[in-house]
């Protein structure tokens, strides 16, 4: 849900890994040698979660260190009070950096020696939203904390060569619920343990796992038919999964389309949990982004959004004949990011509208082909057929144009070779980003052809070119164009 910096992030983290490793640094930094993030949420009389993490620090840099900087969640995801910090017994003030307001700095007590070692303990408490604000909320029954965005992200030391802030190969994630709630949460071996009116889940982190998330509360879980997908559903009232059976494969079709195109999913991400937002009105990050507007005709609420690889969160107010349709879009988030392609969704045109082409793939596979054809000539409208050499296109062209290169790239080269090319490329790149030369080179391999050419042809030059153009306006005779099956 709240999706940015991730592959700064990831390029940080791995020189960090590396840093850490080295029997001698190169820099100023620090270690965490362990951590643990417990989380606790309370119902009543007004429901809270109370976040608290403890990191074991350790100085492993050549110089001493005056403060540390980190990153809490931002207002935009939750409403949440003013955080606590302390080093070791010390309290410590919270300012914010003078680098990056997003950021805040702390001040240590005393410099930090090399080898030494501290412990930090940050708390926060979320509370739920104000009626007048846009942020994420949650009830008495319900909440969640989706991947990335909730828990504090310590940043690496000031410096050449500074490093830090990596997690420990393996740390351990506490969940404290009422009795009778469920709880879905990353990591690996989930242990439970009941105390009272309470329960405790304890799950074991690693790198592989991502970013940590929690979804739990008092839901009925109903299992669908899906064959060797498991798919649980999770709403307030019981289901019968009788009556979900068409829902169900139409789903799975969507799912399939995904395979077919973006290639499998992670061996770690089989299940899918299908969960009712705790909150309609707060469960979704932003507004339909100007991609979204491209693909479906009006303005539609957002109904649908992961919360992390695995889990989409939906609104049911649609009725169970939309939940199918509202979800299969928001899937796409489950093939290509989460960290399996870190920087996905913040790339420049044309790849910035490849998360919105995957998007519109699980639109076709519940709506129809037909849907391709709407959503072509609908982002056509967009984009003049007067432009002017050499001018920037406006920024809304340049979105319209990229999510129709790659309705050009499937026209150009088939069905086929598109999916052989972009499966290679993300599964070659899994993990380490990629950008339009790796687009280029994947498709070049697959065609023996100067695929380059054809990219400059549509994003260096005004509009979209006019074969493409001509093939699509005339709604009579696109009724039945497909992708071909051969270049």
């Amino acid at each position: 849900m709240v999706r940015s910096r991730l592959l700064t992030l990831f390029l940080l983290a791995a020189a960090g890994y590396w840093l850490a490793a080295c029997t001698a640094a190169f820099g100023p930094g620090y270690v965490i040698d362990k951590q643990q993030i417990d989380v606790k949420f309370n119902p009543s009389p007004e429901p809270r979660i109370q976040i608290d993490a403890e990191y074991k620090l350790r100085n492993n840099g050549i110089a001493p260190l005056s403060s540390i900087e980190l990153r809490l969640p931002g207002r935009h995801s939750f409403h949440f009070a003013n955080p606590i910090a302390r080093w070791d017994s010390q309290a410590l003030a919270i300012e914010t950096s003078p680098d990056n307001p997003r950021n805040v700095l702390l001040q240590l007590p005393q410099k930090w020696s090399v080898a030494a070692s501290h412990t930090l303990h940050l708390a926060v408490e979320y509370q739920t939203s104000p009626e007048d604000a846009d942020n994420l909320s949650f009830s008495a029954d319900a909440f969640f904390l989706p991947a990335e965005g909730w828990s504090p992200e310590l940043l690496p030391a000031r410096g050449a060569f500074a490093f830090g802030g990596v997690p420990p190969k393996k740390w351990n994630l506490s969940v404290r619920v009422p009795n009778g709630f469920l709880v879905h949460v990353s990591g690996r071996s989930v242990k439970s343990s009941h105390s009272g009116n309470s329960q405790t889940f304890r799950a074991e982190q690693q790198a592989k796992d991502g970013y940590p998330f929690v979804v739990a509360g008092q839901y009925t879980q109903t299992n669908l038919n899906a064959s060797d997908q498991p798919l649980r559903l999770w709403t307030r009232t019981p289901q019968n999964s009788a009556a979900l059976q068409t829902s169900t494969a139409t789903l799975l079709r969507a799912m399939q389309a995904y395979d077919e195109v973006f290639g499998r999913r992670g061996k770690n991400m089989h299940d899918l949990w299908i969960v009712e937002c705790p909150v309609a009105a707060r469960c979704f990050s932003n507004a339909p982004s100007s991609y979204a507007r491209l693909i479906y005709e009006n303005d539609q609420p957002q109904s649908a959004e992961m919360a992390s690889g695995d889990t989409v969160l939906f609104n049911p107010s649609g009725g169970d004949s939309k939940i199918v349709a509202a979800i299969a879009p928001s899937l796409a988030s489950s093939w290509l990011g989460y960290g399996q392609n870190p920087g996905f969704f913040e790339q420049d045109p044309p790849l910035s509208a490849l998360p919105a082409f995957a998007a519109s793939r699980g639109r076709e596979a519940v709506e129809g082909l037909q849907v391709r054809n709407e959503t072509i000539r609908r982002v056509l409208r967009v984009i003049p057929t007067d432009g002017q050499p050499h001018k920037p296109e406006d920024p809304s062209v340049v979105r319209a144009k990229s999510l129709l290169f790659f309705y050009g790239l499937q026209d150009r080269y088939g069905h086929e070779v598109f999916r052989k090319a972009v499966a290679h490329m993300l599964q070659a790149r899994r993990g380490g980003g990629f950008d339009l030369d790796d687009l280029i080179s994947a498709f070049e391999q697959e065609t023996h052809q100067n695929v380059a050419e054809f990219v400059r042809l549509w994003m260096k030059h005004p509009g979209v070119p006019s074969e493409f153009r001509a093939r699509y306006e005339n709604s009579s005779s696109a009724k039945s164009i497909i992708p071909k099956e051969t270049p």
